[in-house]
């Protein structure tokens, strides 16, 4: 299963992203992370123009999709804010979307994407600016529950 964590930046995505993978690691499952940021910083990709932001999630998602086939439990916490590629991962593996969001300023608009998609359907709305985090990981889970990886 794939949890895809998507959203402007500083609204909780990846904070999200740790807290599920360590309620995940309680249960005595394993799950693997991936980063938007650490995979810019991993691929030296500092391009933040459209190109550089679709490039950046073809990455994360050849990475999901392939740990995914192995048969592990993924989360991403990526901005990833075209739809259309969002729901072309959506339509070849077990994905979660997870739409993050808040009215809260974080002090990261200044990478905000201008061009951001919200999903449309097939999605958990999370919106961070009330709700505790143990209450959206809450969220997340009764939604989807957990699926034992594949072996």
């Amino acid at each position: 299963m794939i949890y895809w964590f998507t959203g402007q930046p500083g609204h909780g995505k990846t904070t999200l992203a740790l807290a599920l993978i360590q309620r995940i690691e309680e249960t005595g499952m394993r799950a693997h992370h991936v980063d938007g940021d650490d995979l810019r910083a991993l691929t030296l990709n500092s391009d933040y123009s459209k190109a550089g932001r679709e490039a950046n999630i073809r990455r994360a998602q050849t990475i999901a999709h392939f740990l995914h086939n192995k048969g592990e439990i993924v989360v991403v916490s990526l901005v990833a804010p075209y739809r259309s590629i969002r729901e072309e991962l959506k339509a070849a593996a077990d994905v979660v979307e997870c739409y993050v969001h808040t009215t809260d300023v974080r002090g990261r608009e200044d990478r905000a994407a201008k061009d951001y998609e919200p999903p449309l359907e097939q999605f958990i709305d999370i919106d961070t600016t009330h709700r505790t985090l143990e209450e959206c990981v809450n969220l997340v889970l009764e939604t989807a529950p957990l699926k034992p990886a594949k072996t």
